[in-house]
């Protein structure tokens, strides 16, 4: 029994010298490197098994579960500092590697407070905890962590006996880069560079630099990219870092450096190897190949990869715009039905922080194409406006929707829509303007397109198309000129485009000015001489013009009486936000126009109320006193367009 004993204890003995050899921490460490974080947390997880003690082992572990950019496993990596310090609460790795962990969830005042613990623990010059506390605050691309408490300990663990590690001089660069210190980040990254000339990450870290000031640098960076590859033709995350940076502009290099990352890579750290390759075929613009490899990519997969959904969503969007713009309207809705149930799938499947401005966007554009999700899909669209940070971005998603409604001739909804744009741009330009305004014109929302256009000359003070087309929404209220609204805005369009050096391009607006004041003249005041001074102004401008000659023939002759009672034409026009218009009488009278068209007067303490067509008078203490039928317009002279004249379009 005895020999048995110890031939057992020998084996076990070879086993754990054997798996020693095989499997080490710096193993572990070489594809943490290479960011193979599966080959990593493997390595590290036999470590720990085989001895629950080893906490450099457990560290790395951690390490590896929040290694990756996306899917970070942060609740695992918490359970494993956790069980570790349950065990050895005075271990200052773990603490540091807590902390790491706490920072990532935002908890930066615990990830402080570990962070301290670990380094009295230690007693204050252990590298690799100090190495471990800059890492976890220095990560650039975290919003979480102190900088300049990450160049502190970095520093400091450079500068103790010994050191020459370019892995901790590659993370003090980092801390640097994030404190946005190029110049000390790039010395750190070539001093790391001098311990170890093949180590590739700090190569391709200073081209992240030269990146990040702008386009203009794009030879410097492209040539360090190149030159990590060449350090290291293994380093993986440039190869992928290259093909995100092509895959907009140029497919094949972008296809071409997937090929070599997922060969650096290889398929057991790449476990989204398949979706990577479908989306290649959509950069591509195949389609109908992306919805055949993306769905090949589903079968049988019992866990997928929620970007797969996403792929289906939009290559199925694409073929349904294609489909629709070739005139097959059947064939796009059926597209959109598709990409609508993929988008349904990844929104619900997808980690809700992986969820783009451009998801919601394009899933809004979707739901517009099925009456009934119309709330929902704005909702999507205010959630994408809000969330991105760029706005060049917010307008082109708000301009989308717009558009969509305007192609349904849903022109109200447009106009809501690029009214939004007017609130995200900083300048706001005659375009922007215009097309809200215009879109509430052409549904005879005419309150809301005047306030608009009022807006437009505000801006743009010089030019006649926003007081022409506050003219023509305010006759658009006041159609047989009772009131006079549009008279002060068609006064200023005349002054204004009087005083352009070339009428050429204003002749639709200046002619329309003219016209309206003639019919004005003619309709309301009864004043010939005036009407027929606007007539020759017009017929100056466009010798041509046959409506504005042939009317001035008719009024010429004509014997014009002017009522005894002159017009009560408006002396000030206020829009409200719901619509509705309080005029100021120039005979001192309050009139309130709603945007139903219910039209209220009060002068002298009576009060006159038109709607439907009937008149209601009332006295001071709201007695009917008579409901007279309103006058027919005099007969025998011309009348206003039953369109403002001029059309719609700016030209």
């Amino acid at each position: 029994m005895k020999n048995l004993k110890f031939t057992l204890i020998l084996l076990t003995g070879l086993l754990a010298a054997g798996f020693s050899n095989a499997q080490s921490i710096e193993d572990g460490k070489k594809f943490m490197y290479y960011e193979k974080f599966i080959s990593a947390k493997n390595v590290f997880q036999q470590l720990l098994t085989a001895n629950p003690n080893n906490e450099e082992a457990a560290y790395w572990l951690g390490q590896a579960m929040i290694g990756p950019d996306e899917d970070k496993d942060i609740a695992g990596a918490r359970a494993v500092y956790e069980k570790g310090l349950a065990a050895n609460a005075n271990s200052a790795l773990l603490n540091a590697g807590l902390g790491h962990v706490e920072l990532l969830e935002g908890k930066t005042q615990q990830a402080r407070s570990h962070f301290e613990s670990a380094i009295s623990l230690s007693g204050g010059k252990n590298i690799m905890v100090l190495d471990a506390v800059g890492f976890a605050n220095a990560d650039f691309d975290s919003k979480y962590g102190d900088a300049a408490y990450a160049v502190e300990k970095l520093k400091l663990a450079t500068t103790q006996k010994g050191f020459k590690d370019a892995r901790i001089m590659t993370d003090l660069g980092d801390a640097y880069r994030k404190l946005q210190d190029g110049g000390n980040a790039q010395t750190s990254y070539e001093a790391a560079l001098a311990m170890d000339p093949k180590y590739a990450r700090a190569k391709f870290r200073i081209g992240r630099i030269y990146q990040s000031q702008g386009r203009s640098q794009e030879g410097i960076y492209l040539q360090y990219y190149n030159d990590a590859i060449a350090l290291d033709p293994n380093y993986a995350p440039v190869y992928f870092y290259l093909h995100q940076y092509y895959y907009e502009t140029d497919v094949v290099k972008s296809a071409g450096y997937l090929d070599k990352y997922l060969a650096a890579k290889g398929a057991t750290d790449e476990p989204n190897t398949c979706f990577l390759k479908a989306q290649m075929i959509y950069a591509q613009g195949k389609f109908e190949e992306t919805v055949t490899a993306a769905e090949a990519c589903l079968t049988g997969n019992a866990n997928p990869y929620p970007n797969l959904f996403g792929l289906l969503a939009y290559a199925n969007f694409k073929i349904a715009d294609k489909l629709e713009k070739a005139g097959d309207s059947t064939g796009a809705i059926d597209a959109y039905a598709k990409s609508k149930i993929a988008f349904d799938k990844y929104l619900n499947k997808q980690k809700a922080a992986k969820i783009g401005p451009r998801d919601k966007v394009t899933y809004a554009l979707v739901l517009l194409k099925f009456p009934g999700n119309e709330a929902l899909a704005g909702s999507f669209m205010e959630q994408a406006v809000l969330e991105d940070t760029l706005e060049i971005n917010k307008v082109a998603y708000l301009t989308e929707v717009a558009k969509t409604y305007e192609k349904r001739k849903q022109y109200a909804e447009a106009g809501e829509w690029y009214k939004k744009i007017l609130n995200v741009k900083k300048t706001p330009t005659k375009t922007d303007i215009y097309n809200a305004a215009n879109s509430y014109y052409r549904v005879g929302q005419f309150a809301k397109s005047a306030d608009l256009y009022t807006v437009y000359t505000q801006k743009y003070p010089e030019d006649i198309f926003g007081y022409y087309m506050i003219g023509k929404s305010l006759w658009g209220i006041d159609t047989v000129m009772k009131y006079g609204l549009a008279n002060n805005a068609f006064a200023k369009a005349i002054e204004v485009g009087e005083a352009y050096p070339d009428k050429s391009k204003i002749i639709s607006q200046l002619m329309g000015s003219y016209k309206y004041m003639f019919a004005y003249n003619v309709n309301v005041l009864k004043n010939k001489e005036v009407a027929l001074a606007y007539a020759d102004k017009a017929i100056a401008l466009d010798p041509n013009d046959a409506e504005i000659k042939g009317n001035r023939d008719i009024i010429a002759p004509a014997n014009l009486k002017p009522d005894t009672k002159p017009a009560n034409t408006a002396d000030k026009v206020v829009i409200n936000p719901d619509g509705s218009l309080n005029v100021t009488g120039k005979d001192g009278s309050s009139t309130v126009i709603t945007n139903t068209g219910k039209i209220t007067t009060v002068k002298d303490g009576i009060t006159t109320i038109i709607e439907n067509g009937k008149v209601t008078m009332l006295d001071a203490n709201g007695k009917v006193i008579n409901t007279p039928t309103p006058p027919r317009p005099g007969a025998g002279t011309p009348k206003p367009p039953t369109k403002p004249a001029g059309g719609t379009k700016k030209k």
